[in-house]
C-alpha cells in the first residue's frame, strides 16, 4: 500500500476490504438515494406552494367582497321617483316568495330613462325588469344585448318577442329574456329563471301597463 494511501474499507457483511467495484457500486447507489430524496424533497415543497397559492385564491379572491344585498321595498322607490317622470313607473304586484334587492331610475346616454328593479324569485333565480320610457327598437336590443329573438309567446293577452340562450356558454344573466313594445314604453326582461317565473313576471308587468292606461 503507497503511503499516505487510505486503507481499503473494510465490509463488515464480508469480513474482508471492498474491491474497487464494491466501491464505486456504493458511492453510486448513495448518490442516487442523494438525488431521490431531493426529488421528493422538491415535489413536497411544490406541492405546500400550491396549495398556498389555492388557499390564497379561495379566502382572498374567490370570497366575495361584499355581502348580498338586502331586500328593497320597490314599490316605495317607484313612488319617489314617479313625480319626476311622465309615464307610469311599473311596480308589478307578485305572489309571496318574490323579492327584489334593486331598484332605481337611471337616464342613459341615449337619453331614454330606465327604471330597473333586480328580482330574486321563489326559486331562487334572477330576473332584471327595465322599462324604458319613450323607448325605440334600438333601445330594446340594447337590453337583450343585441341577441336575435328565437320566438314569440302571448302572456296575459300581450305580445312578447323571447330571446332564449340557455344552451349558449357564458349566457351568465341573459340565458333566458323577453321584451314587450308598447305604445311609449319599452319592456325587458332578462335573467337566468325558469320559464314559469319569467312568464309570472310578464303577467304581473303587462297588469300593470294596462292599469296605467286606463
Amino acid at each position: 500500500m503507497a503511503e499516505g494511501a487510505r486503507p481499503p474499507r473494510i465490509v463488515a457483511e464480508l469480513g474482508r476490504p471492498e474491491t474497487p467495484d464494491e466501491t464505486a457500486a456504493r458511492k453510486a447507489e448513495s448518490s442516487r438515494r442523494h438525488r431521490t430524496n431531493q426529488t421528493l424533497r422538491n415535489l413536497v415543497l411544490a406541492l405546500v406552494a400550491s396549495l398556498a397559492i389555492v388557499l390564497f385564491i379561495v379566502l382572498v379572491i374567490v370570497r366575495p367582497d361584499q355581502p348580498t344585498r338586502a331586500a328593497v321595498d320597490y314599490k316605495v322607490t317607484a313612488e319617489q321617483y314617479q313625480p319626476g317622470v311622465s309615464e307610469k313607473l311599473i311596480a308589478p304586484d307578485l305572489p309571496k316568495g318574490w323579492t327584489a334587492n334593486d331598484a332605481g331610475l337611471d337616464t342613459g346616454s341615449d337619453d331614454i330613462r330606465t327604471w330597473s328593479i333586480g328580482f330574486l324569485t321563489p326559486s331562487g333565480q334572477y330576473i332584471g325588469f327595465t322599462q324604458g320610457i319613450g323607448a325605440n327598437a334600438t333601445w330594446l336590443s340594447n337590453q337583450v344585448e343585441q341577441a336575435r329573438s328565437t320566438g314569440e309567446v302571448t302572456v296575459a293577452d300581450a305580445d312578447w318577442k323571447v330571446y332564449d340562450r340557455r344552451d349558449t356558454k357564458d349566457a351568465g344573466n341573459f340565458a333566458y329574456s323577453m321584451t314587450h313594445e308598447a305604445a311609449d314604453t319599452g319592456l325587458a326582461l332578462h335573467g337566468t329563471a325558469t320559464q314559469k317565473e319569467f312568464h309570472t313576471l310578464a303577467a304581473a308587468v303587462t297588469a300593470e301597463l294596462e292599469a296605467g292606461t286606463q
